[in-house]
């Protein structure tokens, strides 16, 4: 069964930090490229970041320089690492996954879909 699983989402206050992982079974990551979207009530589902499977990587621009995004083949996983986290930052994130990374902000290309991980950021 092909599927991507997310884990690591929590409840963490303002400027701290969480690593979201996202596991791949039943098919390779070694060719996908992976995205991480979020969705917060009442928005639309935004992408935030991608890595291509030679791994170059792209962030939205509210994320640039305090999130990063990495790939471990060898476990077939990708992470997002969050840190300096904001009250904005509160969504369900998700992660996805596709062949090539041209347009990979835009959610209806991407093929497999994790169930999501619900980030909240709050004191």
């Amino acid at each position: 069964q092909v599927q991507l699983v997310e884990s690591g989402g929590g409840l963490v206050q303002p400027g701290g930090s969480l690593r979201l992982s996202c596991a791949a079974s039943g098919f390779s990551l070694d060719y996908q490229a992976v995205a991480w979207f979020r969705q917060a009530p009442g928005n639309e589902r935004e992408g935030v970041s991608c890595v291509g499977s030679r791994g170059t990587t792209y962030y939205a621009d509210s994320v640039k320089g305090r999130f990063t995004i990495s790939r471990d083949n060898a476990k077939n996983t990708v992470t997002l690492e969050m840190d300096r986290l904001k009250p904005e930052d509160t969504a369900v994130y998700y992660c996805a996954a596709k062949a090539g990374t041209k347009n990979w902000h835009i959610p209806t290309l991407f093929d497999v879909w994790g169930q999501g991980t619900q980030v909240t950021v709050s004191s």
